[in-house]
């Protein structure tokens, strides 16, 4: 049979994005189509007033893998934004992740000793406990003051039900910094695009033919006979039409406002811990780029929950999930001769950037027979 194309994808994010760049270096031909209207899935970026609006929520580039660093730098320049949100709970302000400016916040301790200590003191009635729930393992790990000002309301606005009843494996651990460092991720290296995730897309689209505003699943039988393969970055429920069952997810919905004023509160983000407040946070955009403008534009974030009519963000993995997921890509798997299943979708995964990326380029090393074009050290295993 004839084909039109090498490759369909569906969905022009990042795993999709990353993958179609690999192929239409080995002179695959390539049609990427979304049903956005626009590329780049959730990391697409909408200037309002010179300033790159995060569209999607915040993302902040980050890892500590050196090639995979210098993989994403092949396609854009990254500023030196650093990571360092401030929590909010009724007015107070505390930094975060925990660390040394943290606990002098919470009880005015001044050295690692100090702050080892009243961590023990805190944690010692809950130390027997067997945690059954999110509530019981935050209180093992961290006890009572840091769970009750900066965990509990906070996660249960995020995952929409009581602390006691959100399985205890969401917070398999928490990291204590006792040092007075408020750079939440611990990676090598992290920051911005300069200009914009849009750049990005744009570098890593430009050889490849792109369709926005289309719904494959409006003309799937047309579009799956385009291409020799199809790779499917969607729901993957979605994609056999959920004859298993429906996974869950939780979502959320943005209001976005612009404020004459050139700094609305000094930082990226401000997480508001407290249940009083709706939103879990403000993201004032202009401070990614360390901008200057007049004006500035932020963003409150709202979680709430799924259906079918908006946006998955987060995958519930507790069990029954998980095991429905298996038995979904136990059917991917069969169809392996002509669709490809990748993605935080598709897989059913949270994933970071470099989570993504890399496993769009182990996809594409298996699919290409160890072709490889990218840096030596990328092709030994990713």
């Amino acid at each position: 049979m004839e084909y039109s194309y090498d490759y369909l994808i569906v969905g022009a994010g990042l795993f999709g994005a990353v993958f179609a760049n690999e192929a239409t270096k080995r002179n695959k031909k390539v049609l990427i189509i979304d049903k956005r209207n626009h590329v780049g899935g959730n990391l697409y970026c909408e200037n309002i007033e010179g300033i790159n609006v995060h569209k999607y929520g915040a993302h902040i580039f980050h890892t500590s893998n050196k090639e995979t660093w210098d993989y994403i730098n092949q396609f854009v320049e990254f500023n030196r934004y650093t990571n360092a949100p401030i929590a909010n709970y009724k007015g107070k302000l505390f930094n975060l992740p925990f660390n040394m400016n943290t606990f002098y916040q919470l009880w005015g301790v001044t050295t690692p000793e100090e702050a080892k200590n009243k961590i023990d003191e805190q944690r010692e009635p809950y130390l027997n406990l067997k945690p059954k729930n999110l509530e019981e393992q935050a209180l093992h790990l961290a006890g009572k003051d840091i769970y009750e000002t900066l965990i509990k309301e906070y996660t249960e606005k995020q995952w929409g039900r009581p602390a006691n009843q959100i399985p205890a494996f969401i917070i398999n651990r928490l990291p204590f910094r006792f040092t007075f460092d408020n750079n939440y991720f611990s990676d090598l290296y992290q920051g911005i695009p300069i200009g914009g995730y849009n750049k990005l897309f744009d570098n890593l689209l430009k050889d490849a033919e792109v369709l926005t505003n289309v719904d494959y699943f409006e003309n799937k039988m047309l579009f799956d006979e385009l291409a020799e393969k199809v790779l499917y970055t969607g729901k993957i429920d979605t994609f056999f039409n959920y004859k298993l069952g429906i996974l869950d997810y939780r979502s959320l919905h943005f209001e976005t406002s612009i404020h004459n004023t050139p700094n609305y509160q000094g930082n990226a983000v401000v997480n508001y811990t407290d249940k009083e407040t709706p939103y879990t946070r403000i993201i004032e955009h202009k401070h990614f780029e360390f901008g200057n403008q007049d004006k500035t534009v932020i963003t409150k974030e709202f979680p709430h929950e799924f259906s079918k009519d908006n946006e998955p963000y987060y995958p519930i993995n507790n069990q029954d999930n998980n095991l429905l997921y298996s038995s979904y890509r136990y059917l991917a798997d069969s169809l392996s001769h002509k669709f490809l299943f990748g993605g935080r979708l598709a897989d059913y995964k949270y994933y970071d950037m470099d989570d993504t990326i890399e496993a769009a380029l182990k996809l594409s090393n298996t699919e290409f027979n160890g072709q490889i074009l990218y840096s030596e050290k990328l092709q030994v295993e990713i």
